[in-house]
């Protein structure tokens, strides 16, 4: 498929030899990640810092080829007429951070609606959700970009555009390449990295017996009291409780108290 994103196969060789993360030179490949969109209900209050419970998710059926992150700052310069020189330029503040990626979606091999189906859900997060529009707040989904370690802002699509590239001879689509645009919803709060807007590398750690989310957090933050933020992060309800084998994503420091 000429001049379309390359999908990332899982049994496709690895260039030169793997290698075993512990350097013992094993052939173990590594896992595939999935890329996707977690959309999360905007707080009842109407507040721009936290968001609500999870609604759910948008998975990549290809991962990303290119991620292009944006961020701009505002300055403004006052001139005096006849002066040969300009003002001097006075910052007026920073702008939010945008995200803008690339989603294709391919039905070639069963030729049905789910690429229409892929489509109709990513054009539904920039419309308000039903909670919201009961509530006559009318506000869409607020929206986290997820790829393996990597996390996004907090942020709202601010557009999608979707193209279609190919048809069944019913007129079906079964092919499309949807240009998506996050933008941050607020910028950082109190003590926290005011780069927090960027893409945060989160490590994943596989929990053995004896774990606990404190002694996590210590061991990575030296502050136990980070164990919320974990628990907020992996979605658990009851910190006491966590399964050997199950792996939990570690937030980046900056990502602590958002």
């Amino acid at each position: 498929m000429t001049g379309q994103p390359v999908a990332f196969i899982a049994s496709a060789p690895p260039p030169g030899p793997a290698k075993d993360p512990n350097g013992s030179g094993g052939g173990s490949r590594p896992k595939l990640e999935r890329a996707y969109l977690e959309l999360r209900q905007p707080p009842a209050d109407g507040g721009t810092t936290t968001p609500g419970p999870r609604m759910g998710k948008i998975d990549f059926q290809f991962n990303p080829k290119e991620l292009t992150l944006a961020k701009t700052a505002k300055w403004e310069r006052k001139t005096a007429k006849g002066a040969k020189k300009a003002g001097p330029a006075e910052f007026k503040g920073a702008g939010p951070s945008k995200l803008t990626l690339e989603m294709f979606f391919d039905a070639t091999d069963v030729q049905d609606d789910r690429v229409v189906k892929s489509v109709e859900e990513l054009l539904s997060c920039c419309v308000p959700t039903d909670q919201t529009h009961q509530k006559q707040q009318g506000v869409p989904p607020w929206v986290i970009f997820h790829w393996g370690g990597l996390t996004g802002f907090v942020g709202y699509v601010s557009q999608v555009q979707a193209k279609y590239t190919l048809f069944t001879p019913g007129g079906l689509p079964i092919r499309a390449t949807c240009q998506v645009t996050l933008e941050e919803i607020s910028g950082p709060v109190p003590g926290q990295n005011p780069t927090s807007g960027a893409l945060a590398a989160r490590r994943v750690h596989r929990v053995v017996t004896g774990d606990t989310l404190a002694l996590l957090a210590w061991r990575e933050y030296g502050d136990p009291a980070a164990w919320r933020d974990i628990a907020r992060a992996n979605d658990i309800d009851d910190p006491m409780r966590l399964a050997p084998g199950t792996e939990l994503l570690l937030p980046a420091a900056e990502e602590l108290g958002a």
